[in-house]
């Protein structure tokens, strides 16, 4: 593989992102492209007027390929939206006959078992969120946390012996139907799909690189248009992602009806307030719209946190990506207020937006036009490395399966 194609196809913007691959898991980006959805064209983070986000990002690939000088037909696609569950599940397993050293088919053996029981437990509770019994769902990512036998931490479990081997396992699963939206927008696009990941999960792999024995550890929150995604890295392993309904647009949206203004509009107004052309009557119902959507978002955002249920501490930093972390209220809160006092935090987590000239193992042809917002496309272009990458039999096995993205 020498040339990859990035697609993040959010509520509010398409963005394509076209990189070639180099030596040691470096990737220089050569092409970006962006393009604005129609408000029809997605709900919740997923994909909801087929026809409408194909012509959307046929812009802003066509203007990715434009500044890239060639086409790109090998993509890797995003995918957000409170269904798409992604949870960390710690598995112990006693083997028969601890003296027989370990093998690669029953390690293989024991990763299928956990992956069948983590998709059992998701749709279970995409069933009782939507009432559903027939939706169907399918397996994303995955990425081995930690292994230990009988209490031994270990990098590669192939040939040692021991009677309890315990995996701690990140799987990623989404319904059927938002998959086959992405399988029929890359179809139309005569686009070849290597592989579709699960955004927050890109999103830890930008910030970990071609590292993947990194010490990282950070909560991120990508803020877009339709949801906020969170991601905990924990160590270098990725603890968990969850998303939740609330993003930029439910902020305009409120303010475009109580001010009777375009969509638009409402958007500068949210975003720059305080040079708007607005009286200070109307800036102080604006300033009373933006304020309460934060309290209601940061009471997602600690429900979620708290939901992830960790053994240990918190990350003391938060990592904010995403078009909507770009508003300085959402900012601000996360920075002063006590929103975190409740959570297994040590202190106060000290609040960073992403400079994606820090990410590791990317190189720019043009680094100005690039920031926070581009995050998750970053990430699938790591991703889509992954999955084309062929791994050295001699590596260990966490990276390797850190590698792994199923279909």
């Amino acid at each position: 593989m020498s040339t990859l194609l990035a697609l993040d196809i959010g509520t509010e913007f398409v963005k394509a992102v076209i990189a070639k691959s180099g030596k040691k898991g470096q990737l220089e980006v050569i092409g970006v492209g962006k393009a604005r959805q129609d408000l029809s064209n997605m709900h919740a983070g997923a994909i909801a007027d087929i026809p409408g986000v194909v012509s959307v990002c046929e812009k802003a690939l066509s203007d990715a390929e434009d500044e890239a000088g060639e086409t790109a037909k090998l993509a890797v696609v995003g995918m957000a939206g409170e269904l798409v569950k992604g949870n960390t599940t710690t598995v112990k397993y006693h083997r028969e006959n601890g003296n027989r050293p370990i093998t690669e088919e029953e390690m293989n053996e024991i990763i299928n078992k956990v992956q069948q029981k983590s998709g059992e437990i998701t749709k279970k509770n995409i069933v009782l969120e939507t009432g559903n019994e027939n939706t169907e769902i399918r397996l994303i990512n995955s990425a081995i946390i930690s292994l230990s036998i009988d209490g031994y931490p270990v990098s590669n479990p192939i040939g040692f012996k021991g009677s309890e081997l315990s995996i701690q396992f990140y799987t990623a699963f989404a319904p059927l139907i938002h998959i086959a939206a992405i399988e029929k927008v890359c179809a139309e696009l005569n686009l070849e799909l290597l592989a579709i990941a699960v955004e927050p999960f890109a999103i830890c792999r930008a910030c970990l690189g071609d590292n993947l024995e990194s010490k990282f550890s950070s909560i991120v929150i990508d803020i877009g248009g339709g949801t906020t995604d969170i991601a905990i890295i924990d160590d270098g392993g990725i603890a968990g992602t969850k998303m939740f309904s609330i993003g930029g647009r439910n902020f305009t949206k409120q303010i475009a009806s109580a001010l009777d203004v375009d969509y638009e509009t409402a958007e500068n107004y949210k975003l720059d307030l305080e040079h708007s052309d607005l009286d200070d009557h109307s800036k102080e119902k604006v300033k009373k719209i933006i304020d309460k959507n934060v309290d209601v978002w940061l009471s997602g955002i600690k429900v979620v946190i708290d939901d992830f249920n960790l053994e240990t501490s918190l990350p003391k930093t938060i990592l904010l990506c995403g078009g909507g972390s770009g508003l300085s209220a959402l900012q601000e809160a996360l920075a002063v207020s006590d929103w975190y006092q409740d959570l297994p935090f040590n202190r106060r987590p000290i609040i960073y937006l992403v400079d994606i000239k820090d990410l590791p193992d990317l190189t720019f042809k043009n680094k100005d036009q690039l920031d926070y917002s581009y995050m998750t496309a970053l990430g699938l272009l790591r991703v889509g490395l992954d999955t084309a990458a062929s791994v050295p039999s001699s590596e260990g096995l966490k990276a390797k399966l850190s590698r792994l993205l199923q279909k």
